[in-house]
């Protein structure tokens, strides 16, 4: 029996891997960026002085990528913000394989799409080194999340951290998946 593969994998196995091979002038499979994995973070400020909005936010974001997240903590104290080392201040979950495929298909095709006034992602989101972070105002773009059980609208980074060499080859891989830029 073939084993399962994710839409998102295999069209980036069948149509992109080509395409970039092309484009680009690779001449083995192995050179052709890939996206290595998908952080998701959401920064909790007001963790300090709500402790149970850090349990609303780690029951949000699982229920968002089926995965338990991980509770950042505070390195240094910094007083203007009463922030003490070793606070909690965010939650952050990374996704690899399969949820990693499962996520990018229902960010681009299901909850991008749900923005309103949606005219495509920014096309200035990339650090240099090939990866893209995005950002979200709300949870509620996504299916799983039922309005009736939040607590509070949040924001959310999506990172997309990818082995392009440049920001050229990770735009063309991250649009090639079906990323939907803003056209300029």
């Amino acid at each position: 029996m073939a084993e399962f593969k994710p839409p998102q994998r295999e069209k980036y196995e069948q149509d992109v891997v080509p395409a970039l091979m092309k484009e680009f002038g690779y001449t083995n499979p192995m050179q052709v960026p890939r996206v290595k994995k998908i952080v998701v973070n959401i920064g909790m400020g007001e963790a300090i002085q709500n402790a149970k909005a850090m349990d609303n936010a780690v029951n949000d974001l699982t229920t968002i990528v089926g995965q338990k997240p991980v509770v950042t903590r505070a390195k240094k104290s910094i007083a203007a913000f009463k922030v003490r080392t070793g606070m909690p201040i965010g939650v952050m979950v990374t996704l690899r394989g399969e949820r990693m495929w499962d996520m990018m298909d229902r960010l681009f095709n299901i909850a991008l799409p749900r923005v309103r006034d949606f005219s495509g992602v920014n096309t200035k989101s990339f650090d240099g080194h090939g990866n893209y972070t995005l950002g979200l105002r709300e949870q509620l773009i996504f299916p799983e999340m039922e309005y009736d059980r939040i607590d509070k609208l949040r924001g959310m980074e999506i990172t997309f951290n990818t082995t392009a060499r440049n920001d050229q080859e990770a735009r063309r891989l991250l649009e090639l998946l079906g990323m939907p830029f803003r056209r300029s």
